[in-house]
């Protein structure tokens, strides 16, 4: 597990106009991400690159459609953290995930690895 903090992108590098309200910090760690697919529940592995309060940014193997809900496993420090989330963003090289529903305990967690922007 890889953490370092780096600079939000700016609001405009998001041609679909999403604006990330959340810092993401560089963490890498493996993750197990679950999807719903035609004909059931699909499990990809992959890496996560950057973390923070607000979402993910994910190198995982198949295609994620924008807008879809995913289930996200992955370790931080000791603890596995299973979070849920929706693709805002998606290319051939990476996607965007948010967060949706984490605890005030769960964004502490967060916030302690990658710290605040």
């Amino acid at each position: 597990m890889l953490a370092e903090t780096s600079t939000p992108r700016p609001s405009a590098a998001y041609p679909n106009g999403f604006v990330r309200h959340h810092h993401r910090g560089l963490f890498t760690a493996p993750i197990a991400l679950r999807h719903l697919l035609p004909g059931g529940i699909r499990t990809s592995r992959g890496i996560c690159l950057d973390l923070g309060e607000g979402g993910m940014g994910v190198l995982v193997k198949g295609q994620l459609s924008m807008g879809a809900t995913v289930e996200i496993d992955f370790q931080l420090q000791e603890n596995t953290m299973t979070v849920i989330g929706i693709i805002r963003h998606t290319s051939s090289v990476r996607c965007g995930v948010e967060f949706v529903g984490l605890t005030a305990e769960e964004r502490l967690q967060i916030a302690g690895i990658v710290g605040h922007g």
